[in-house]
């Protein structure tokens, strides 16, 4: 079929400082790609577990091991500061990391609710801060893209479909603090509803819970959307319950489903076999999405081009969340949101 499975790598006119939050699973996920981009120095980094980042520096070469975010910047000059800490942490981090000119890559999501990503948002509009992204990487997965470049050209409407599932009890087991599990649609739900941003057209006018979300008892949930180019969205939430992670775009002569999401698949009109699209190498080589994300993230710090996602952005993607599981329908009245893509 000839198409495109990932964007062009986007060259770096000179070499780009990258420091590091954090010393975790994702801090190590992150280095090893942006340690593959042409033109990186893995300048420094920092975390509260001194011992850590030495084991973690010492694996990746890094130069520098600091104890303050101060002094990480002082220190390296660097350009870009990737983030990586809990998500009780991304506010107060990321706060600090504002006193600073280099820009900032925030692992996601932007906050542990609504008001936490709002709070800052607020803080980087107040300090003239405009490099602050959030790591989406979704967003950069070679089957995304794919599908992307393939559905451009079809003028007609289309059905984007979600489905999620989330186990709140699996969660808590594997250490996450209660109230990131509280608020686990932001957490975790949104790696799945960002992709109605992403291939949905245009501003989504009406957000109708079909079936509410449950706080007390969260079981199963659907939520139409409907987006001003006549776009069609589909949420199905399985929760506390079995279920897959998958994501269908339908038009009127193909349908794409990424399930799991890093892999594409295609079904034409009139036939019933699907066809699987091979994803790019980086996203065997690497976390799926972070080596096309490190590129983007380089190239938005040295003021080049670039799709990585920006606060802005993201922060509509948690506004969504929140008018999905948050709003009480009434006769008549269902929320609507200016949503930009």
């Amino acid at each position: 079929m000839g198409l495109r499975s990932v964007p062009l790598d986007q060259r770096a006119p000179r070499c780009c400082r990258v420091a590091f939050i954090g010393a975790g699973v994702m801090a190590r996920e992150h280095l090893r790609a942006f340690a593959d981009v042409d033109c990186v120095e893995l300048s420094g980094l920092y975390s509260r577990t001194r011992s850590r980042a030495e084991k973690l520096g010492e694996d990746f070469g890094v130069r520098l091991v600091c104890d303050s975010i101060a002094e990480l910047y002082e220190r390296t000059e660097a350009d870009l500061v990737v983030v990586t800490v809990s998500v009780l942490e991304t506010r107060v981090v990321s706060m600090a990391c504002l006193d600073f000119p280099w820009a900032i890559l925030l692992e996601k999501p932007l906050g542990y609710d609504l008001a936490d990503a709002v709070a800052i948002r607020s803080a980087a509009k107040t300090r003239n801060h405009d490099r602050m992204f959030v790591a989406l990487n979704r967003r950069f997965y070679s089957s995304t893209r794919v599908v992307l470049d393939d559905i451009a050209s079809c003028g007609e409407p289309r059905l984007v479909k979600v489905q999620d599932q989330e186990d709140l009890a699996a969660a808590l087991k594997e250490g996450e603090p209660a109230l990131v599990v509280q608020n686990w649609m932001y957490a975790n739900s949104i790696h799945v509803i960002d992709y109605f941003r992403i291939l949905g057209r245009g501003r989504i006018v009406d957000v109708d819970p079909v079936v509410p979300f449950n706080t007390e008892n969260p079981g199963a949930m659907v939520c139409v959307l409907r987006f001003e180019s006549g776009d069609l969205g589909l949420y199905e939430g399985v929760w506390n319950a079995p279920g897959p992670w998958a994501v269908n775009v339908i038009g009127p002569n193909r349908r794409w489903e990424l399930r799991p999401l890093e892999r594409a698949s295609y079904q034409d009109r009139g036939e019933r076999e699907t066809h699987p699209v091979e994803p790019h190498e980086w996203d065997a080589m690497f976390k799926p999405g972070l080596r096309a994300q490190a590129a983007a993230a380089v190239a938005a710090a040295l003021g080049q081009e670039s799709s990585l996602v920006t606060l802005d952005d993201a922060l509509s993607t948690m506004q969504l969340v929140d008018a999905m599981f948050h709003q009480t329908p009434t006769a008549g009245e269902r929320r609507s949101l200016a949503d930009t893509r």
